[in-house]
């Protein structure tokens, strides 16, 4: 999900080590590297340097995109100085689904594709994904995470054929759970929660009940906007192998089930429609339709785009999160010092779902375009590998020495400028000018998760794991929350409370799908889709049943059931590696 925005959004700072590309090992992840205090890549006698002359246009069909064009900024200038190249991003998600279709007729996708599981083998089968076998052996980055890629690639070729590189993998072990917070969780301000009394709350109708009070005490935010419990947006919706809408979905998880395209995934390693009353996408959906009724919802919800719900998450126009990313545009220290920070909230009833560490990566992958050849090959070969170096990844999860984080003599990394992101703070030229968040790496992805350990700090590459944050934020927000709650960091509570399912991280080939069933899925969510925005808004409690009656009864004539059973027998065999694992 984009998602899956996400972990970048949590992280506003950088490291620094040697640029690393393929074939030289020298400049990969030595431990001892220096730190550069510019985004320029730096020769020997201290001179700017580019990879070519010529500057090379690389075009990135981009599933986890939320933008289109050429990326701009600080991190334009960061790919440019190093690799002379300019990435131009192309966004299903902003140009519609239709760009895949023609881009993938014409025999060119992308030269840099990243594609959703299903996508990614289709594309391979259809020969538009080049083997880089023999090439990412030299790539030293990458080979960190050989076994992870080899086993990704197993799954779809018996040749010893390279042609996927699976993100957001950890260097930690795939039964792992490293996180003080999991993705999804009901998150409050923690100001506005304590000033009502921070009430018990046992289930969703408390959970509203909690929210209405802080809304009905501040209806607007410092600067007089209107405030909502919850502000939501379509653009992510029928994404990463989901139907519906996407913030919907991800609230699923919060009673432990776990929707798979047409089948939802049970506490008890069962599979049942997505249309079944007793799901939790029904459940949930209903949970904001009765939000909907309170008054708490955002009436810009259903057409706004994602940009306008970032503005008012940052400005403190809404009071309730449910990504953990989301923090990222309200917490700062100076916020969490005086006990205003987002923070989560237990709820009595809930079970709440996560995956272990993604050690064999999150679903997307990464790939090269089969017709890219010559110089465009070896330079965008060595674009990846250093997107998967230590100096890469913290270029992607914490931005840039210097404006977003310090280096302290014990090499340590500390936070600077935490509202750059929420903010947009402008950028020094040096740096690349503009402001920080629209320079953002619009690739919206990462090959290397956050919660990967740099291996030039010893800690994590998210900020929210440094010693130096936890020292930094163990003020009002956390002091006061760890003294109601019992305990110091939200997955404490889970664990003490018999609170939350983890699931393993597995890699396995999933089947691809003919095309009956993509025209089944695409007629599928887009009915979905409709009909649930409908279904918030509904006028009373009988229409929204109605409703959702008349939405089964559309979706079965559509071939739901056909796409149902296939969707479970898919994920079965998923869920299997995960028993196995275990």
């Amino acid at each position: 999900m984009k998602k899956r925005v996400v972990a970048l959004l949590l992280s506003l700072t950088m490291v620094a080590a040697m640029l690393a590309g393929c074939g030289n090992n020298a400049a990969s992840t030595d431990k001892t590297s220096t730190a550069t205090t510019s985004t320029e890549k730096k020769t020997d006698n201290g001179d700017s340097s580019a990879a070519s002359d010529e500057t090379l246009v690389v075009e990135v069909y981009d599933e986890a995109a939320n933008y289109q064009g050429t990326q701009t900024g600080w991190f334009a200038k960061v790919v440019k100085d190093r690799f002379n190249i300019e990435l131009n991003i192309i966004a299903p998600q902003v140009a519609g689904d239709a760009v895949y279709q023609t881009r993938t007729a014409t025999g060119n996708l992308g030269d840099i594709v990243l594609l959703d599981p299903g996508h990614f083998v289709d594309c391979v089968n259809a020969g538009l994904i080049k083997d880089i076998s023999g090439e990412i052996k030299n790539c030293s980055n990458l080979m960190e995470f050989d076994k992870q890629i080899t086993t990704y690639n197993s799954g779809i070729s018996t040749t010893g054929a390279v042609y996927g590189i699976p993100c957001e993998m950890t260097n930690t072990s795939p039964t792992s759970f490293s996180d003080d917070v999991i993705y999804s969780s009901p998150m409050l301000r923690w100001d506005l929660y304590s000033a009502v009394g921070a009430p018990d709350i046992k289930d969703l109708d408390g959970l509203l009940d909690t929210i209405k009070l802080i809304q009905d005490a501040y209806p607007t935010n410092e600067s007089g906007d209107p405030a909502y419990g919850f502000s939501l947006w379509p653009d992510w919706d029928n994404n990463d192998g989901m139907i519906g809408i996407a913030n919907v979905v991800q609230l699923t998880t919060w009673y432990g089930e776990k929707i798979k395209g047409a089948a939802i995934l049970t506490t008890d390693d069962k599979f049942i429609p997505l249309t079944d009353k007793n799901g939790t996408y029904y459940k949930m959906l209903k949970f904001l339709w009765k939000a909907n009724q309170m008054g708490l919802v955002d009436p810009d919800s259903g057409s706004q785009n994602w940009d306008a719900a970032c503005a008012k998450m940052s400005a403190g126009q809404v009071y309730t999160f449910w990504y953990s990313w989301q923090v990222g545009f309200w917490n700062t220290t100076e916020r969490l010092a005086d006990g205003k920070g987002m923070i989560f909230i237990p709820v009595e009833d809930q079970y709440y779902y996560t995956t272990s560490d993604t050690y064999y990566g999150s679903g997307r992958i990464f790939g090269v375009g089969s017709g890219v050849e010559g110089e465009k090959y070896d330079r965008i070969m060595k674009f990846l590998d250093w997107y998967a170096s230590p100096e890469g990844v913290t270029f992607q999860h914490d931005g840039i020495e210097g404006f977003n984080y310090t280096i302290g003599a014990d090499g340590k990394f500390t936070i600077m400028n935490d509202n750059a992101l929420m903010d947009n703070l402008p950028v020094p030229e040096e740096y690349g000018g503009a402001g920080y968040s629209d320079g953002n790496n619009a690739i919206n992805q990462w090959i290397v998760s956050s919660i990967s350990t740099n291996p030039n700090t010893g800690e994590p590459y998210g900020n929210t794991h440094w010693s130096s944050w936890k020292a930094a934020t163990a003020t009002k927000t956390k002091n006061e929350w760890a003294a109601r709650f019992g305990v110091q960091e939200p997955v404490d509570w889970m664990k003490a409370h018999n609170a939350l399912l983890v699931r393993p991280s597995v890699s396995v080939s999933l089947p691809t799908e003919d095309a009956d069933i993509t025209v089944i899925r695409n007629q599928v969510g887009q009915e979905v889709k409709d009909d649930s925005w409908k279904m918030i808004f509904a006028a009373s409690e009988a229409e929204f049943d109605a409703m959702w009656d008349e939405m089964t009864t559309n979706l079965d004539s559509l071939g739901f059931q056909d796409l149902y059973k296939f969707d479970v027998d898919k994920y079965t065999i998923e869920l299997d590696a995960m028993k196995a694992a275990k």
